[in-house]
C-alpha cells in the first residue's frame, strides 16, 4: 500500500468494529490536479478509506495470516459527492461476517459530524497460491496499523487492550 486515505483509528474492537479518521488538507497531492482551482476528493478515494479501515481490522482479527483484499462494493449510497479542504471524514465500519473464503462489513461515512454514506463492502481472502505473491507481508501491515495508533486504541472482542507483538512481555 503506497498511498493511505486514513490518518489514524479513534476505535479499533479486534474482529467487530472500527473507525477511523481522514482529515482533507490542501497539501495532499492528487488535489493539485482534481482540480486546480476546486479541488475535491475524488469518491474512489473515499471508497478506499472504507476499504483501508476494514482491511486492517479484517488482517488483524485473522493474525495477519491471510491477504485480504477488496472484492466489491455491492451497496454504497452517498448523499454528498463533494469532499474539500478542510472536511473531516470518518470512516466506520461494522463486521458482519469473517470466514476463511472472505468477508462482509457494513460500512458508514461521517462528514464533519454528518452521516453522508452507507453500504456494504466484501473482501476476498487470498489462500493457496497467493502465499508467495510478493503483494504485501505480515510485517508491513503490523507497521501499518502501529503507525495509524491501533495500539494505542485498540481493544480485543473481550474490552483487553490490544497488545503490540513489538512489545516486551510484561
Amino acid at each position: 500500500m503506497n498511498w493511505y486515505w486514513i490518518d489514524r483509528y479513534e476505535e479499533f474492537v479486534s474482529g467487530k468494529r472500527a473507525r477511523s479518521v481522514k482529515v482533507i488538507t490542501r497539501a495532499e497531492e492528487h488535489l493539485q490536479d482534481h482540480y486546480p482551482y476546486h479541488p475535491v476528493m475524488p469518491m474512489s478515494l473515499m471508497i478506499e478509506g472504507l476499504a483501508q479501515t476494514a482491511g486492517l481490522l479484517i488482517h488483524e482479527a485473522k493474525n495477519f495470516e491471510k491477504k485480504v483484499i477488496l472484492g466489491k462494493v455491492p451497496k454504497l449510497k452517498l448523499t454528498t459527492t463533494e469532499q474539500v479542504p478542510g472536511d473531516v471524514l470518518y470512516y466506520d465500519v461494522e463486521v458482519d461476517y469473517i470466514h476463511d473464503e472472505g468477508s462482509m462489513v457494513s460500512v458508514s461515512v461521517m462528514k464533519n459530524n454528518k452521516q453522508i454514506g452507507t453500504g456494504t463492502l466484501v473482501f476476498a481472502h487470498l489462500g493457496e497460491g497467493f502465499e508467495s505473491k510478493e503483494l504485501y507481508g505480515p510485517e508491513d501491515l503490523q507497521d501499518l496499523i502501529r503507525g495509524f495508533g491501533v495500539y494505542d486504541v485498540g481493544v480485543d472482542a473481550d474490552g483487553n487492550p490490544l497488545v503490540d507483538p513489538r512489545m516486551p512481555k510484561k
